[in-house]
C-alpha cells in the first residue's frame, strides 16, 4: 500500500509540473496570456508610495522573485584621489527570477547588465555602456530599464527591510523580441523592484587608494513586478 501511495504521489507531482509548465508556455509563448489565467494567480502588487508607483494605465502581469547578487567595484572617488568608494550607483545585478505555479517553482527570467541594443524614445542619448536587463527564460525576449524613482529600504511596507538596497520604479528604455519572435517581455513598460533584502554595498573594504580594484558580490532577494501600458 505504501509503495502504491508513493507511486501515485509521484505521478501527481509529475502531472502538476506538466500542467504548470503548460501554463507557463501559455504565458510566455504565442498563446494569449488569458489562456493561463485560470492556473496562474492574478498579479496584485502591494500599495506603494506615489514616487515608485507606475502611472495610470499600467497593468502588472507578472511577478518574479529574484535570488542573486549585486556586484560592486572599488574605485577612486575622483581622478587621482587618495580616497575610494564602492560603485553604489552602478551596481552590477546578476539574478534569477522565479514564480510559483501549482506549488512548483519555475525559473522565468534572468537579470543582468547588458548593452541596450533596441533603445526607445525614453532611452538616454547616448545610451550607457550597460543597462539593467531582464531576459525571458522561455523566449529570450528582453526589456532594458532605467530607474525613474527610488525609496529607501525600511521606509514603507512595500520595502520593509532596513539596510537593504532601495526599492525602485524603472521605466523601459528598450525592448527586443526573442530570436523566434517571442514577445513575453517585448511590451514591458515599467518594472518595480520591491521587498528587497540584502544587496547593499559592504560597509568596509573600500576607502583608500590601496583598495581600488577590489570587488564584492553581495547576495540579495527582491520581488520584481512587470507592467504593460501606461505610456503614450
Amino acid at each position: 500500500m505504501n509503495r502504491m501511495f508513493k507511486v501515485e504521489a509521484t505521478n501527481c507531482v509529475r502531472r502538476t509540473a506538466v500542467v504548470a509548465a503548460l501554463a507557463l508556455t501559455c504565458l510566455f509563448g504565442s498563446v494569449h496570456r488569458a489562456a493561463a489565467q485560470t492556473i496562474i494567480p492574478k498579479v496584485t502588487p502591494p500599495p506603494t508610495p506615489v514616487l515608485i508607483t507606475p502611472p495610470e494605465g499600467a497593468t502588472a502581469f507578472l511577478l518574479g522573485r529574484a535570488q542573486g547578487t549585486q556586484g560592486y567595484v572599488c574605485l577612486p572617488t575622483s581622478p587621482g584621489a587618495d580616497t575610494a568608494s564602492w560603485t553604489v550607483n552602478n551596481a552590477r545585478p546578476e539574478a534569477t527570477l522565479f514564480t510559483t505555479i501549482l506549488g512548483q517553482e519555475f525559473q522565468i527570467i534572468t537579470h543582468f547588465l547588458s548593452p541596450d541594443t533596441k533603445p526607445n524614445k525614453f532611452a538616454p542619448n547616448p545610451v550607457a555602456f550597460g543597462n539593467a536587463t531582464w531576459q525571458s527564460s522561455f523566449d529570450s525576449s528582453k526589456v532594458w530599464a532605467q530607474t525613474v524613482h527610488s525609496i529607501g529600504a525600511g521606509t514603507d511596507a512595500s520595502c520593509p527591510n532596513t539596510g537593504a538596497i532601495a526599492c525602485l520604479l524603472l521605466q523601459s528604455i528598450g525592448n527586443d523580441q526573442g530570436p523566434t519572435g517571442g514577445k513575453s517581455l517585448a511590451d514591458v513598460t515599467f518594472v518595480q523592484r520591491l521587498n528587497t533584502k540584502g544587496g547593499s554595498a559592504p560597509a568596509q573594504g573600500c576607502s583608500v587608494a590601496a583598495d581600488v580594484g577590489k570587488q564584492a558580490l553581495v547576495p540579495y532577494t527582491a520581488d520584481y513586478y512587470f507592467y504593460n501600458g501606461g505610456v503614450n
